[in-house]
C-alpha cells in the first residue's frame, strides 16, 4: 500500500493568504496530496533568548519572520477543498486557551465533514511561552495534559463537565460537536512523551532528521506501546521540512530532504521504507511564491510515486 502523502500549506511572509492558500489547497488536492498541513509560529524575537529548537547559537529562519495563524490558514483550505485531510504540524498547546481551541476545532471539524487530524505539542520557544503563554514554561507538559483531556470533553457527548488547573466547565452544552472523534497526534523523544504518547493519543508525529534515527524512534516508540500494554494501533504522520532548491546540492554537506526535487524524492524513499503512515512534505522553504510551490510540489507528488512511495 502507497504511503499517504501530504502538503504544508503556504504560510510564511510571502503568502497572499486569501488567494495563495485556497489556490494551494485545491492545486493539491487535484495533485492527489492526502492532506494539508499548517504549524505555529507566533512571533520572531529579536534578537532570541534562545536559538532556534533551543540549540545555543542555532539561528531562526527568516521565514519564521511572519507565519499565518494555523487554524485561519486551515480554514481558508476547508472552503476551497472537499476530501483532504486539514491537520496541525503542531499547534503548541500552552499558547491556546483549552475551551477556546477546543471548540475552534471540533467547529472546523463539522465544517469540513470531518477532516481535522490535532497534532498537539509542548514547543520550546521561551519568547513565545513569555509573550502567549496561558502558564510558565516548566508547567507545559500538565497544560498539554489538560488541553487534551478539555479537548476530548468539548468533544464528547453534552451535558461537559470539567474541573482542572486552568480550565473550569460547569455542567453546559457545548458545540457545535465535530463530525467524528477528532484524531490527536503527538510528537515524542523523553519517555514522559512517550508515555503521553503510548497512553493518551491516537498517532505519533515525528520530525524527520534521517532514516536511521527515525527507524530508532519508531522502534522505541513500538517498544514503549508493547511494555505499557496498548493494542490499538498508533497513526504515523512524518513530517518533512525541506530546503528546496531548483538546481541539485552537490556539497559533501547536504542535509536530508536538502536539494532538488530528484533529492527530496530520494529521501523520501530512504524514509519510506521505516514504515510509517504518511509522510508531509513541507516545501515553503526556497520556493519565491505559490505558483512555485504548486509546481514543485505536483513535481515532487509524480516523482514520488514513480518512485514507488
Amino acid at each position: 500500500m502507497a504511503t499517504r502523502l501530504g502538503l504544508g500549506l503556504p504560510q510564511m511572509k510571502w503568502t497572499h493568504l486569501g488567494r495563495d492558500v485556497p489556490d494551494v489547497a485545491r492545486a493539491a488536492e487535484r495533485t492527489g496530496f492526502d492532506s494539508l498541513w499548517v504549524f505555529e509560529r507566533v512571533l520572531f524575537p529579536d534578537p532570541p533568548t534562545q536559538g532556534l529548537f533551543g540549540v545555543p547559537g542555532l539561528p531562526w529562519p527568516d521565514s519564521y519572520r511572519s507565519v499565518a495563524d494555523p487554524l485561519v490558514t486551515l480554514t481558508l483550505a476547508a472552503a476551497a477543498t472537499e476530501r483532504a485531510v486539514l491537520g496541525t504540524s503542531v499547534l503548541v498547546a500552552p499558547l491556546h486557551v483549552p475551551l477556546q481551541l477546543a471548540r475552534s476545532l471540533a467547529s472546523l471539524d463539522a465544517a469540513s465533514g470531518g477532516r481535522v487530524v490535532a497534532g498537539l505539542g509542548t514547543g520550546w520557544s521561551l519568547d513565545e511561552y513569555a509573550a502567549a503563554s496561558v502558564a510558565p514554561f516548566e508547567r507545559r507538559g500538565k497544560v498539554l495534559d489538560e488541553l487534551i483531556d478539555v479537548c476530548r470533553a468539548v468533544w464528547g457527548p453534552d451535558p461537559v463537565a470539567y474541573e482542572g488547573e486552568l480550565t473550569r466547565i460547569a455542567s453546559a452544552e457545548v458545540g457545535p460537536k465535530p463530525a467524528r472523534p477528532i484524531p490527536v497526534l503527538l510528537p515524542a523523544s523523553s519517555p514522559r512523551a512517550l508515555r503521553r504518547l503510548v497512553d493518551r493519543a491516537d498517532g505519533w508525529m515525528p520530525v524527520a532528521t534521517g532514516a536511521g534515527a527515525l527507524a530508532e524512534q519508531w522502534r522505541r516508540v513500538r517498544d514503549a506501546a508493547a511494555e505499557r500494554g496498548r493494542e490499538r494501533p498508533l497513526r504515523t504522520v512524518l513530517r518533512v521540512n525541506t530546503r528546496y532548491t531548483p538546481e541539485p546540492y552537490d556539497g559533501d554537506d547536504r542535509s536530508p530532504f536538502q536539494g532538488n526535487v530528484e533529492q527530496i524524492v530520494e529521501d523520501l524513499a530512504a524514509h519510506a521504507e521505516v514504515g510509517l503512515d504518511e509522510i508531509l512534505i513541507d516545501l515553503q522553504s526556497g520556493v519565491r511564491d505559490a505558483k512555485e510551490l504548486i509546481d514543485v510540489a505536483a513535481e515532487v507528488y509524480a516523482a514520488a510515486r514513480t518512485a514507488g512511495i
